[in-house]
């Protein structure tokens, strides 16, 4: 299986070409925390002309899907629609917490996993899987101290751009087994799990853990007519 994966949803610009029979044909990586609109679809041509793959030789696209920033999703998961929409194939989700803590999980450690992501205020966007992949904590977003209170399913491997965040509230008499700071997911992994993904349970739509922050009222009308009488 060919796989064209794109990644725009934190401080990165990646893109990569999997076969899937042999690994990574080509990938390309920038660090950014904007522009990525403008570096993107160059990126993009780069790396398929690396590869030697066309786009219609390609059986699926894969993009991240956040938690990240909700521009740097939008430029992603567009490319990718529209990518996937002229070559007639399927386009997948991937979120960028599962991309974080897939390699890791790969490994099959004992120690639990805790991807993070710094949701700012105080919180984080996290989630808890056993070394073997199990869930222990479902993606959510939440203050620090209570993706602290994780700390009771062992000693874990902290991964994502929060993971030194955690690290440094971290209980001191327990450190955590390591602690890797990264500014997005690797793109690689990104297109392994976009192969594994099923198109119909994982979405190219923006995957939002925090409400937004304006509500509409429940009668929309609510104050926009006068009393009954008047």
């Amino acid at each position: 299986m060919l796989i064209l994966s794109i990644d725009t949803a934190l401080d990165a610009c990646a893109a990569a070409v999997l076969d899937t029979a042999g690994g990574v044909i080509a990938q390309e990586s920038q660090s950014m925390k904007r522009g990525h609109a403008e570096a993107l679809m160059p990126l993009i041509a780069r790396v398929m002309k690396a590869s030697g793959v066309s786009f219609a030789a390609l059986d699926r696209v894969a993009a991240t899907t956040g938690p990240g920033s909700f521009t740097g999703l939008r430029v992603g998961l567009s490319a990718a629609r529209g990518i996937a929409l002229a070559a007639g194939k399927p386009v997948v989700g991937v979120t960028t917490l599962t991309a974080f803590a897939a390699p890791i999980v790969s490994e099959n450690s004992e120690h639990p996993v805790i991807s993070a992501i710094d949701a700012r205020h105080d919180h984080v966007y996290f989630q808890a899987l056993g070394g073997d992949g199990r869930s222990l904590i479902k993606p959510k977003v939440a203050p620090i101290a209570e993706a602290l209170d994780a700390a009771r399913f062992g000693t874990p491997h902290l991964v994502g751009n929060a993971a030194k965040i955690l690290a440094e509230r971290w209980m001191a008499d327990v450190p955590p087994f390591k602690v890797d700071q990264q500014a997005a997911p690797d793109i690689a992994w990104v297109a392994w799990l976009g192969a594994a993904v099923n198109p119909e349970s994982s979405p190219a739509r923006p995957y939002y853990l925090r409400a937004p922050d304006a509500k509409p009222p429940k009668d929309p009308l609510a104050g926009a007519l006068p009393p009954s009488g008047s």
